[in-house]
């Protein structure tokens, strides 16, 4: 959370999936207090060290080097790329006496902004 830089911690939180979410919410200070905390309000995210957590299962597991735990402000940080318009493709003939159509539509995304995500490494 420190290696990033403070003009973007304002907007940002956690990304990890629901394995690591159910890890972390096991961890204390050393005072006892949860590092974790759950959201009391309906819509609203629980928070590990006061940033919300937002839980996506495409992101790695914890294992030896893997990125399992991303901090950011993704706003900032990643770009979704969408072309405008749906390209439509009329098929008369693949399944007679029905006629098919194809849709498809472009979109894509990446990162645009490296300093404002940090991904957490998981050593041995």
């Amino acid at each position: 959370m420190q290696s990033l830089k403070t003009a973007y911690r304002p907007g940002s939180s956690w990304l990890m999936n629901r394995a690591t979410v159910g890890r972390i919410r096991k961890f204390a200070a050393t005072t006892g207090e949860p590092l974790w905390q759950p959201s009391v309000q309906v819509g609203q995210p629980s928070t590990l060290l006061g940033y919300p957590v937002a839980e996506d299962d495409n992101v790695a597991d914890i294992a030896t080097n893997s990125f399992p735990i991303a901090f950011g402000d993704f706003r900032r940080g990643y770009m979704i790329v969408d072309r405008v318009g749906i390209r439509v493709l009329r098929d008369p003939y693949t399944a007679k006496p029905f006629v098919k159509f194809y849709t498809t539509k472009r979109v894509g995304g990446g990162v645009q902004n490296f300093e404002a995500i940090k991904l957490l490494k998981i050593s041995a």
